[in-house]
């Protein structure tokens, strides 16, 4: 403690160049630029704040965090030692030890990284999700009806996603699990596509209570007849790009009260039967006869300052290191019980 507040660690990983996979640097980078803007926003507050930077060590990690202390843990880890598949682990070691700690615990950021699982606990209580199966072999073709947008079953931040990702028939879906099976490895998520608006809504805990943000819609007018209407990784991190620049959000969304309503709704409903805290971010596209589908929830979305996150915590009127302060208050109450 230190003038009566917690002291807070800021935990990130350390970004660290990896030539055999470029196309995840960007996403990876930001990282390192979003602690720092979260680490700000906690000394504006008046806490104590320390950074603690994780590497590929674990024993070296273990013993940063026993050698700070913190009262309080903001965990911004999407992965450990470059794999994105031990992102929970990492919130699993605040459980373990005890450490008071925001954002969603380990069990929760396991099933939603787990599209294929988190989509048939979405299902079963009776949410709607684009019907989808697992594909483990290239010659695999799934019983589902054209076209189907194929993606990594276990990555984030949109990796694995291009335009060439929605595929027409049984030749482009071969290259497309191709190519996934090359990069992240089989099996994929090949997923019926639903062409249409896509949303997204951020979820906030304040307390044991969730609310929804107002919703933020893609805007896809400005993209070329040719181009399918998806977020890929380079509509999404690079800002010099066309797809970039074609895909802005708009956060209110211009729809009617019937649409946003229910949009909020099947958030709240996915972030409470997923097991979520905190806060997190629920991904939708709507087809043109209105109907709603819940593509992903995103247990630890980009909370930096120009992501979609913090857009929508403005658009609610909140400032940011209020934001914060929320999240510090919510760790603290939980006081290291999971």
């Amino acid at each position: 403690m230190n003038n009566g507040k917690s002291l807070v660690g800021v935990v990130y990983e350390v970004y660290i160049p990896n030539p055999k996979a470029a196309d995840k640097e960007l996403s990876e980078e930001t990282v390192e630029e979003m602690a720092r803007e979260v680490y700000e926003a906690v000394l504006s507050l008046g806490y104590p704040a320390v950074l603690i930077p994780v590497k590929e060590s674990f024993l070296g990690f273990l013993r940063r965090i026993q050698e700070v202390k913190p009262d309080v843990v903001i965990n911004l880890c999407e992965s450990f030692g470059g794999t994105t598949r031990l992102e929970s682990n990492v919130a699993g070691v605040y459980e373990l030890l005890r450490v008071s700690f925001t954002g969603n615990v380990m069990r929760a950021l396991s099933l939603c990284q787990d599209k294929f699982k988190a989509k048939a606990v979405l299902s079963a209580h009776g949410l709607p999700t684009p019907q989808a199966c697992l594909v483990h072999s290239v010659d695999e073709v799934p019983t589902l009806k054209f076209p189907l947008i194929c993606k990594p079953n276990a990555e984030d931040a949109s990796m694995g996603i291009s335009p060439r990702s929605v595929v027409r028939d049984e030749t482009e879906l071969r290259t497309a699990l191709g190519g996934i099976r090359d990069r992240f490895g089989l099996p994929a998520l090949a997923e019926e596509f639903i062409d249409g608006r896509e949303f997204n809504v951020a979820v906030l805990a304040e307390g044991g209570e969730a609310r929804a943000l107002p919703v933020s819609e893609i805007d896809f007018s400005a993209l070329p007849k040719d181009q399918p209407r998806i977020i890929s990784y380079e509509a999404k991190w690079f800002e010099t790009s066309e797809l970039y620049i074609k895909t802005p959000p708009v956060c209110p969304a211009p729809i009617d009260d019937d649409v946003r309503i229910r949009l909020q709704n099947n958030a709240l409903e996915a972030f409470r039967i997923l097991g979520c805290r905190d806060y997190a971010r629920v991904d939708f596209r709507m087809d043109k006869k209105g109907r709603l589908y819940i593509l992903e929830v995103n247990p630890n979305p980009d909370v930096s300052l120009n992501a979609g996150y913090a857009r929508a915590l403005k658009a609610a009127g909140i400032e940011y290191s209020d934001f914060w302060k929320q999240m510090i208050r919510n760790a603290q109450n939980r006081n290291g019980k999971p």
